[in-house]
């Protein structure tokens, strides 16, 4: 399938304001552009990209002062597959773990591992290991927080979410990573593009939304604790620790958000049928 995706957003700055953004699809799906994800910036201003530590395309700017919008619009190829299923999938022991996999058991900036592990092992140590661990981490996680955009928090850290029991879907990734950490699962941190398909339209699609990774039978595998359901469509932006390391804009200084748009909508190719009757009108 196609899936059209995109954004625009504004920040109103008193002044030049140095700006970081992550909002370019991730290199591991460069290949599926069809067309150019390119931003656009108003006014202009000069901007050059960096790919950051965890391979991440960065984009670095100083906003002049006043008004300054961001937008992109691109098309993607995508399988029309849901996320990929393996019950089977083992875990490592930790020593087996490959040298670039073991920074994702440690504790980060809103993944306090060392406040929950007593926790952790209380509620999962029973479980099997592997994928099914992973899984009744996922299922604990989506029924214990209750979402709810109003009550977004940026310093809610994964302990914090244990104990509100509400957020949004960084809360609930946050705090899935958390336990799998704590279970000694390496897990990472993603946000990326997701619309609403394949499952039943709401009046709030979600369009930009967090998930998360775990290493297990030698390779990542996503699992999102906020829908607890395989999903199509996912398009990563950016992998990390934590949200610290995918924030989709840091700003050095004040930059207040004035605007936040975000498309993600499968391109429904027409017919041939349609197209003769396009033509007759």
């Amino acid at each position: 399938m196609k899936i059209r995706t995109g954004y625009s957003i504004a920040f109103d700055t008193p002044g030049p304001t140095p700006m970081v953004l992550m909002l370019t699809v991730h290199p591991d799906r460069a290949g599926d552009l069809i067309t150019p994800d390119t931003m656009t910036i108003d006014p202009p201003v000069p901007a050059h990209t960096f790919v950051d530590s965890f391979g991440n395309v960065c984009t670095r700017l100083t906003a002049p002062g006043g008004r300054i919008t961001v937008s992109a619009d691109c098309l993607v190829q995508d399988s029309g597959l849901v996320d990929d299923y393996a019950p089977d999938a083992v875990q490592h022991p930790v020593q087996d773990l490959p040298d670039d996999v073991l920074p994702f058991l440690l504790a980060s900036r809103y993944c306090d591992t060392d406040k929950l592990s007593n926790t952790a092992w209380q509620l999962f140590g029973q479980t099997p290991e592997g994928w099914a661990r992973v899984q009744a981490i996922v299922d604990y996680v989506h029924n214990h927080i209750r979402f709810d955009y109003q009550r977004a928090d940026s310093t809610r850290s994964a302990l914090d979410g244990y104990n509100q029991r509400e957020g949004v879907c960084r809360d609930f990734a946050h705090l899935a990573v958390t336990f799998c950490r704590c279970m000694n699962i390496p897990a990472r941190y993603c946000t990326g593009y997701l619309g609403d398909i394949g499952v039943p339209a709401v009046p709030d699609p979600m369009d930009f939304s967090a998930w998360f990774e775990v290493y297990l039978g030698g390779r990542w595998y996503t699992f999102d604790a906020r829908h607890n359901r395989p999903r199509i469509g996912r398009i990563v932006i950016a992998r990390g620790r934590d949200a610290t390391d995918v924030a989709i804009s840091t700003s050095f200084g004040p930059a207040r958000l004035a605007k936040f748009e975000v498309h993600t909508d499968e391109v429904m190719e027409a017919t041939p049928q349609a197209e003769w009757l396009q033509a007759a009108e």
